[in-house]
């Protein structure tokens, strides 16, 4: 699962002050639009053990020339001599985040592809934001590292190929984006481009010719969905399509000498032994909820909230996080560390460090749930008896309260 797999190897952060949102939302995303010229580098091979985990390809984290070829150069030495280079004219990590199959829902990814030759591939790597210099610089980069030319190829010049598996091939496949679309949705280009990628690697496999593959762009998007951005400006820039939530409630927010945690959701519910509860109408809009333990600083934060009584008992939900600078791309960035429910003595651990964003975007996550069906972004090691369901996250300002958009996935809009 493309969106899932570059989630994964991404952990992004935000700055606290003035105000931290509390985002449970699971995001992935490489730069502001703005300013920011950095893209994607997805790569694979059919050989094993051609990159080591790498550690900073994630918490905003911007891969520079000179990293990148200490990334390629193993692969290009020990690696297959077949290379394949698939360019598209513009690609972010938000196109994964917007449109891969994120939750499990691979029948709604724009990527099935790409998500499945990951998922096969002896070896992959992913780099979430490569400097721009470095990827205009690729093709001629591969040029001298093997020895030969680019081939500029498509289908059908490529079953025309006889490749050999000992004499090195530099292949440069063109794949549009929505810019030389037409009238062509997002979603429907860049599923065309999947069906490419697929295509040609099912040529290569059916000819038993090993091959490292790239996917990259000439320069990032923007988010261009189905339910377009607003343009413009470097503000916040919210949906065009806009529905009316059917309950609009004020956020939690815990406050010390200024607001600094808000929480909101359209719905919030828990279960605890298969029971559930609606701590909708107990959580938002309350004068006197109770936050004690709740806690801020320039590093880690903690929302406490606790209800008295909640299946018999005196519970508490704790919300964690950390916050950390990133010299290298100058911001800071948040990562949800985990949530904890405390009731009876005991304590129940949910894993959401996947949970991350930067402080320059807004966020709405349909579901953020321990339930299968609804995508289990909360994760426990264990079996637990405590379910948890928050139904339509999202950044709780003051322009976000309007939004609500059932139909989308986690994402992150600047």
């Amino acid at each position: 699962m493309m969106a899932a797999t570059v989630v994964s190897r991404i952990r992004t952060g935000t700055r606290w002050a003035p105000v931290l949102w509390l985002l449970l939302s699971l995001v992935a995303v490489a730069a502001a639009v703005a300013a920011e010229q950095q893209v994607p580098l997805v790569l694979w091979s059919s050989d094993r053990d051609l990159w080591a985990p790498v550690a900073d390809t994630h918490e905003g984290h911007i891969t520079s020339d000179m990293q990148l070829s200490t990334y390629l150069d193993p692969a290009l030495e020990l690696g297959p001599r077949n290379v394949l280079l698939f360019l598209q004219d513009k690609l972010s990590i938000e196109d994964f985040t917007a449109y891969g199959g994120v939750f499990g829902n691979k029948q709604d990814s724009a990527f099935s592809n790409l998500e499945n030759a990951l998922d096969l591939a002896p070896s992959s790597l992913v780099l979430p934001a490569v400097d721009w210099y470095a990827i205009s610089t690729l093709t001629t980069y591969l040029q001298e590292k093997l020895g030969a030319s680019p081939l500029h190829v498509d289908l059908a010049t490529l079953k025309e190929l006889k490749l050999n598996a000992s004499l090195p091939a530099l292949l440069l496949i063109r794949l549009p984006y929505t810019a030389s679309s037409g009238l062509m949705a997002p979603r429907e280009v860049l599923t065309g481009n999947d069906e490419v990628i697929g295509q040609v690697l099912s040529t290569l496999e059916s000819e038993d010719v090993p091959y490292t593959a790239a996917l990259t762009a000439v320069r990032p998007s923007r988010v261009a969905r189905d339910v377009a951005m607003v343009a413009g400006g470097l503000g916040r820039q919210l949906l065009q399509t806009q529905v009316a939530s059917p309950a609009i409630h004020p956020p939690v927010s815990y406050n010390d000498t200024a607001p600094r945690i808000l929480f909101w959701a359209q719905n919030f519910s828990v279960a605890y032994k298969d029971e559930w509860k609606d701590l909708t109408s107990l959580t938002f809009g309350v004068e006197n909820l109770n936050l004690t333990g709740s806690f801020w600083n320039d590093s880690f934060a903690m929302l406490s909230l606790t209800y008295e009584p909640l299946f018999g008992a005196t519970v508490t939900f704790k919300f964690i996080l950390a916050s950390r600078f990133y010299p290298v791309s100058a911001r800071y960035w948040f990562t949800m560390e985990r949530l904890e429910i405390h009731s009876n003595g005991s304590v129940a651990h949910f894993n959401v460090s996947q949970v991350t964003g930067p402080s320059i975007y807004s966020f709405h996550c349909e579901y953020v749930s321990s339930l299968s069906k609804k995508g289990s972004l909360l994760v426990t090691n264990v079996p637990s008896l405590w379910q948890m369901t928050l139904h339509n996250f999202q950044n709780p300002s003051t322009d976000c309260l309007n939004l609500v958009v059932p139909s989308d996935p986690c994402l992150c809009i600047s």
